[in-house]
């Protein structure tokens, strides 16, 4: 019997060469850079996410502090309610409304910059 050969024709790859990578991200970018079809696809698929964030944390605002004039008008009794003198709906919003909206932009911003990091790995592993 004959010994197996240790070149028998295989060849494992365990990741593409680093010069393999950085010509393919090199050649999204330029796609990028020149505005062409493909780059434009890559740039419109960011926008779109972007712009599909934006009204998702839009209309939750809207409909969140849209709806207290709502209750006010359906429920007079929560608007003619006090809290040491001061009327509910001025304590809502004045002072309920704020950290509610600095929350939201904070998730707003956290979420934009997940969407370029996302956008930007897919541009590198191109």
């Amino acid at each position: 019997m004959s010994e197996p050969s240790p070149h028998n024709g295989r060849q494992r790859v365990t990741r593409p060469s680093a010069t393999y990578a950085t010509r393919i991200r090199v050649e999204v970018e330029r796609e990028i850079d020149e505005q062409t079809v493909l780059g434009e696809v890559y740039v419109r698929s960011l926008m779109r996410t972007q712009l599909r964030l934006a009204a998702v944390v839009l209309g939750a605002v809207a409909l969140t502090l849209g709806m207290l004039p709502l209750l006010f008008a359906v429920v007079p009794a929560v608007g003619r309610a006090g809290i040491m003198g001061i009327p509910l709906p001025w304590l809502l919003l004045g002072l309920v409304v704020y950290p509610v909206l600095v929350g939201v932009g904070a998730f707003y911003v956290r979420q934009a910059e997940r969407n370029e990091r996302e956008f930007g790995d897919l541009v590198d592993r191109q």
